[in-house]
């Protein structure tokens, strides 16, 4: 086939890139160039630049053309433009679920996508075709697997798309980069959101939005504990960053009209079940929601997921029950579904319930 593969400069994509030329196949590798060039170059970094050397020495060593694609704009546009939205909205985005879906698999695809037959990619996933619909499913490696971040993907961009690594485990991966002896074989994982690179999250938040100081508050006594820097740098169920003695303090919400962070020690207290949430804007990867109520769900990346029952109240919105409570509810959050491995998709939480 010929197949257009995203490379970043990270080991993954580069033994997946390394795993298609072994079977023969027609390629070409592309980097998109989605870096934030005016945050970076005013903290001074340009992670870039090094990622693309890694990029350009497999490529040589596998003689695979390379092109370079800028799709800044578009980013700026459709990703960053809805993460500096949604957290001075008091919500908690996911950047890489909206970069999968509109970036490397939606601007991408159509810039290249009739001169190749498939797209891949260093994503931990699996698909498979089944009476004519593409399945996502899990990896093997259930702390790597990415299913998570590709939830919003439909039919047209999965069935266009492979995963070469998404049978293999991170150590078998980085096995592999050490038998093609790859110049990256070294290199660390990134870790973060996608565009960011090595530049903080606070960094990126402090860039765009500043400081705001406001009230720390005690939800239960409605003391003032303290003061904060902007209701933005504050996550629901977050522990770090109060700075209060007599801890640990909890973020339990957020007013964001009157700049002010409740805050509170009994958390984890029985009374203040978290097990009950709406979630709208719902993309079903086959099309339609399942049949089964009964379905496994992950409120963030990671191995965890919570046994749960879903009333359907519209095609792509629900109100979902989980077994036992998860701390962590944010408006703007990802629920995903899954029925055993297979992802079904995923959505927005809307509203967190307490019982």
């Amino acid at each position: 086939m010929k197949i257009a593969v995203l490379v970043s400069g990270g080991v993954d994509s580069s033994v997946a890139l390394n795993l298609l030329k072994d079977q023969g196949h027609d390629l070409t590798a592309f980097y998109l160039k989605i870096w934030l060039e005016d945050e970076l170059a005013s903290l001074g970094t340009c992670p870039w630049e090094e990622d693309l050397s890694y990029v350009r020495a497999v490529c040589k060593q596998l003689d695979v053309p390379l092109k370079v694609i800028s799709l800044q704009q578009e980013y700026w546009d459709y990703v960053v433009s809805y993460t500096i939205k949604e957290i001075k909205s008091g919500r908690t985005p996911n950047p890489d679920i909206f970069c999968n879906k509109l970036i490397k698999f939606g601007f991408f695809f159509k810039k290249i996508s009739a001169d190749f037959d498939k797209v891949a990619t260093g994503h931990y996933a699996q698909v498979t075709e089944r009476d004519g619909i593409s399945y996502l499913s899990s990896a093997p490696d259930q702390v790597k697997d990415q299913t998570y971040f590709l939830s919003y993907l439909d039919q047209s961009q999965l069935s266009k798309t492979l995963f070469p690594i998404g049978q293999f485990t991170k150590d078998h991966v980085r096995q592999l980069a050490h038998t093609y002896n790859l110049p990256n074989k070294e290199r660390k994982d990134s870790q973060g959101i996608c565009f960011l690179g090595k530049l903080k999250f606070d960094q990126f938040i402090k860039y765009h939005l500043g400081e705001k100081p406001g009230d720390i508050i005690e939800a239960e006594t409605g003391t003032v504990l303290g003061r904060h820097k902007g209701f933005w740098y504050h996550t629901i169920g977050q522990r770090r960053k109060s700075g209060l003695s007599g801890g640990p303090w909890y973020v339990v919400s957020k007013d964001t009209e009157k700049n002010i962070v409740y805050v509170s020690k009994d958390y984890y207290s029985e009374d203040k079940q978290r097990d009950r949430f709406e979630v709208s804007h719902i993309n079903w990867i086959a099309g339609q929601p399942p049949s089964k109520h009964k379905l496994h769900v992950k409120l963030r990346h990671g191995k965890k997921k919570y046994d749960a029952k879903i009333t359907y109240t519209t095609n792509n919105s629900a109100k979902v029950m989980l077994a036992c409570s998860d701390q962590g509810i944010a408006p703007g959050q990802f629920a995903v579904f899954y029925d055993d491995r297979v992802c079904l998709g995923g959505g927005v939480i809307t509203r967190s319930v307490i019982a």
